[in-house]
């Protein structure tokens, strides 16, 4: 519980260098940070965890529109792996914008 709510505090924080960054390369920046541990975030490479799908494919399983607001209400998955994360307003909107603009 105290990871994640350190976590939690650490994600929020990131959304102060928001304010000087464009939305997709703040977006970008979240995501490397917090998820590329696991996840491929980029336009191409492997997952370093073995079944966490890539970034770019998102948008096969979930409805990007409604992603913002998943990741700002908390997003936890069944996987024992994966923490659950809670973003800012503003990380979840920048997250959404870049994932948006790498989905093939």
């Amino acid at each position: 519980m105290r990871c994640l709510v350190s976590l939690v505090l650490v994600v929020a924080a990131t959304s102060a260098s928001a304010q000087s960054q464009s939305p997709i390369r703040h977006g970008r920046a979240v995501v490397q940070e917090f998820c590329s541990p696991c996840h491929a975030v980029g336009k191409s490479g492997r997952s370093p965890h073995v079944g966490a799908p890539p970034f770019r494919t998102l948008s096969r399983s979930f409805d990007l529109d409604q992603f913002a607001q998943r990741l700002e209400r908390g997003i936890s998955s069944n996987h024992p792996d994966m923490p659950e994360f809670k973003f800012s307003e503003q990380d979840a909107r920048d997250v959404s914008a870049y994932l948006r603009s790498i989905q093939r």
